[in-house]
């Protein structure tokens, strides 16, 4: 093993950060900067190269398990550099989140995943929202319908369409995630997107986009074309 201190000075993650800023570096160099050094027989950059391998270089993977996994599984891992690594991560959910949170209106597909991921990327259970807007898309409410097991979770028109009534909404975005990551819609998913349309058109009340999220991605029906007579 090189030690990181033998490197040249433009390729030492901590360094190349200084000089070049966080977005010329790799996430294994950033992580590498997270642990601060190595176990002796490993850098701290050989270290982190370790970690996102075991998870697939998912950081929402290795947000979701406890810090004690990391200290279990790596060598040079202890209570510190482990919490410092759970705190960076969840430093970086929060961020998402206050970003979603600065959202009134909805101008894009996008700008309702972003809401929608805040609460549904990475959930290990399905989940169904929704956000209800007015006519000019200003975000009303979000509303969880409902939330079920690993594959499924139940929606009641009936129950959905009355809290929009109740709330005077003239739009609605419906979400819900797949918790194996899995983006394209299934059958059943096509089904009840169709249903909800339709039942909205009843009540002059626009479904406008059904959104899935899938880890830390999305799939929009109506950028994919499929909401009925969008």
């Amino acid at each position: 093993m090189t030690n990181i201190k033998n490197w040249a000075e433009d390729d030492r993650p901590r360094e190349k950060f200084l000089l070049k800023g966080a977005s010329a570096l790799s996430t294994t160099e950033l992580l590498a900067i997270i642990i601060g050094s190595g176990n002796g027989n490993q850098s701290a950059v050989d270290l982190a190269r370790n970690i996102l391998h075991e998870y697939d270089s998912d950081l929402l993977k290795i947000a979701q398990i406890h810090p004690s996994a990391l200290m279990h599984k790596f060598k040079g891992i202890g209570q510190s550099k482990a919490a410092s690594i759970a705190a960076c991560l969840e430093i970086g959910k929060r961020m998402k989140k206050s970003s979603a949170q600065s959202i009134k209106r909805i101008h894009s597909c996008k700008d309702a995943a972003d809401i929608f991921l805040e609460d549904l990327s990475g959930a290990t259970f399905e989940c169904f929202q929704m956000l209800l807007l007015t006519q000019s898309n200003v975000i009303l409410r979000k509303v969880t319908v409902s939330d079920g097991g690993i594959n499924h979770t139940t929606v009641d028109p009936k129950k959905i369409f009355k809290i929009a009534l109740d709330e005077c909404a003239s739009k609605i975005i419906f979400a819900h995630n797949h918790p194996s990551g899995f983006l394209l819609p299934s059958e059943d998913d096509i089904m009840t997107t169709n249903k909800l349309v339709k039942a909205g058109k009843m009540l002059e009340i626009n479904v406008i986009d059904h959104i899935i999220i899938g880890g830390d991605d999305y799939f929009s029906f109506s950028e994919s074309g499929l909401i009925p007579d969008k």
